[in-house]
């Protein structure tokens, strides 16, 4: 085969057996790889209603077929499985290096099954495949329990790993890969915990195939060649990482403040943007395997909260910062090092203190459980660990915002979608990304049709961003164009500056497959359609796309675009219909038919 090394492994974790499988080509040239392929494994193979935490739930870690190759940022992974913070279906994807360790190793992915009655990681050497004893590194964080792995099986092993969050049940607990690279939302992290799976270590000394190497090599070039012509691919991101958003997305009027409570302007975000810390807490940048970006930040702390570490990403620096109301840098930095030390996913541990914070300071937590309040670091830092350990309020913090604000009898103050947490953008200044947020297949979430780029960028087309007529067709594209991208083993920042051509070519010179760019196209559709589906049986419905009350019905406070809701009721039905679903939105026979569903 090419791209594709056409051969998986099963583990049985209760049995503790290993076996090595071929991949269905049916289901390759169907679904891709990575997310696609995995969700198709979820689907055919576990009950959509299962307790994600139960044996029953099953764990996929799936590369594409340009992961591992020369492709452009071509580093990617995917996990999936059934999220226990969401109850969705899950596919959290992550770059570094571990996801092409995994293919030159001889494998497209891995399945974990069932449950080890005592902890375990699994080490891949090539063709050696086994589980090992984890006693010893339970209770670990991500850092030690890579650095004793990596010492005791190769150095050159890369590694993904959980810290005392996945081992603890955290909702959100997430899985860090190469010490710092996460697989993160939905609590991926806590589903390999439950399974008492500490890790996935991998050494792999073999190649990727590609079909047509001359081919392949003008596809890459001239996707490169575009990528870094473009000012946000070859000049913005590699200068100032993601957080070159924070000033953008402020000036644009959606950058929350307070819990999504305040107009959304944060006054000090000069304090904590991308600019300020390249001047004074860049290291370095970093880019995952065959990244020609670079947005990685090495970051180091000079003041009490001293360190070193990468990030913070925006969506840390906003959810520690202005949801926060902190705008002590160092102390956003700490709390993004401690998120990947103990495995907590940066966006829901923010989002949720931020929504205690509220809580509190409305008097439905008592002030001394908490102690927390606005702008207030040094309450904030020390609840990431107990939020970990499951420690005091910790315990409580542990379960996401929505079920925090539910035991305190306010769901309504829980910026969630589906129980997962809103990222950094205030759709009422944005009715794109509020549409993507209400449709997510995985819940609240920004990275499955990143509106943004049209709304705000103007990439590669600018719209209105205060016009709902504008959204549903163009998100519909982004949507299904981000299962592609995800499916194939690349970095979604690619899609800043090229598109489904350059996506396209390289795709069909390294597998071979004669595949037009409308069909690769509609691949990513049928993806889409395949999550809802999961969903649909897992018990969601029309009911559950849905925003935050605050969102529909209270007008933005300030800004630009004070007075204005997101106007979701006048999106969702126009969205249906290009989708091919009824009005409650369920995949019509006919639709489904067309997919091959």
């Amino acid at each position: 085969m090419y791209g594709w090394t056409g051969q998986i492994i099963r583990v049985n974790l209760t049995a503790g057996t290993i076996k090595k499988e071929a991949l269905p080509v049916s289901d390759l040239h169907n679904f891709i790889g990575a997310r696609g392929l995995g969700s198709k494994i979820i689907f055919d193979e576990i009950d959509p209603q299962v307790d994600p935490l139960s044996p029953d739930n099953k764990l996929i870690f799936m590369t594409g077929p340009l992961t591992g190759t020369l492709a452009t940022s071509g580093g990617r992974y995917n996990v999936i499985t059934k999220g226990p913070l969401t109850g969705t279906i899950a596919a959290s994807n992550s770059g570094g290096s571990f996801g092409p360790e995994i293919k030159f190793a001889g494998y497209d992915g891995i399945i974990f099954e069932g449950k080890s009655p005592e902890p375990v990681y699994l080490w891949i050497n090539n063709d050696t495949v086994e589980l090992r004893s984890a006693a010893d590194l339970w209770g670990k964080t991500v850092i030690e329990t890579t650095d004793f792995i990596k010492e005791n099986v190769d150095d050159d092993a890369r590694v993904a790993a959980i810290g005392p969050a996945g081992e603890n049940l955290v909702k959100f607990a997430n899985i860090l890969n190469d010490y710092n690279r996460a697989a993160g939302r939905t609590g991926v992290g806590a589903v390999m915990g439950s399974k008492n799976l500490k890790a996935v270590a991998v050494r792999g000394t073999l190649g990727v195939k590609v079909a047509d190497q001359e081919g392949f090599f003008a596809a890459i070039n001239d996707a490169r060649a575009k990528l870094k012509a473009h000012p946000v691919t070859g000049a913005g991101l590699g200068a100032f990482g993601t957080n070159i958003l924070v000033n953008i997305i402020n000036e644009h009027g959606t950058l929350p403040v307070k819990n999504f409570s305040e107009a959304a302007v944060f006054p000090a975000a000069e304090k904590i943007s991308g600019e300020w810390q390249a001047e004074h807490n860049l290291v370095r940048n970093k880019g995952c395997f065959g990244c020609s970006i670079g947005c990685g930040r090495v970051t180091k702390n000079h003041g009490k909260y001293k360190g070193i570490g990468e990030g913070p990403e925006y969506e840390a620096t906003w959810g520690f910062g202005s949801d926060l109301y902190i705008d002590d840098f160092e102390a956003i930095s700490k709390a993004n090092f401690l998120c990947n030390e103990y495995g907590l996913d940066s966006i829901t541990m923010a989002t949720t203190l931020a929504c205690a914070t509220e809580l509190t300071e409305k008097g439905f937590i008592p002030r001394d459980k908490s102690n927390l309040s606005w702008g207030n670091a040094e309450a904030m830092l020390p609840k990431i660990r107990k939020t970990a350990l499951r420690e005091g309020f910790g315990d409580e913090l542990a379960e996401g915002s929505y079920r925090l604000a539910e035991m305190y009898g306010h769901p309504e103050l829980s910026m969630s979608v589906k129980k997962q947490e809103l990222p950094a953008y205030d759709p009422r200044g944005q009715h794109g990304i509020g549409l993507n947020y209400a449709t997510s297949n995985r819940g609240g979430c920004h990275v499955r049709g990143y509106m943004t780029s049209p709304e705000v960028l103007g990439i590669p087309v600018k719209t209105d961003p205060d016009n709902p007529a504008e959204a549903p067709e163009l998100l519909k594209i982004f949507q299904d164009l981000t299962a592609v991208v995800d499916s194939a083993g690349l970095c979604l920042f690619t899609t800043f500056g090229i598109g489904l051509p350059e996506i396209a070519a390289q795709y069909r010179t390294a597998t071979g497959v004669d595949i037009s760019d409308e069909e690769l196209l509609l691949a990513g559709e049928r993806i889409w359609n395949l999550e809802r589906l999961f969903n649909l049986k897992a018990g969601f419905s029309k009911a559950d796309d849905t925003l935050p009350d605050r969102l529909l019905n209270e007008p933005m406070k300030g800004g630009p675009h004070e007075g204005r809701t997101v106007q979701l009721s006048a999106m969702l039905p126009v969205y249906y219909s290009l989708r091919g679903w009824d009005e409650e939105g369920v995949p019509s026979e006919a639709k489904k038919q067309d997919l091959g569903l």
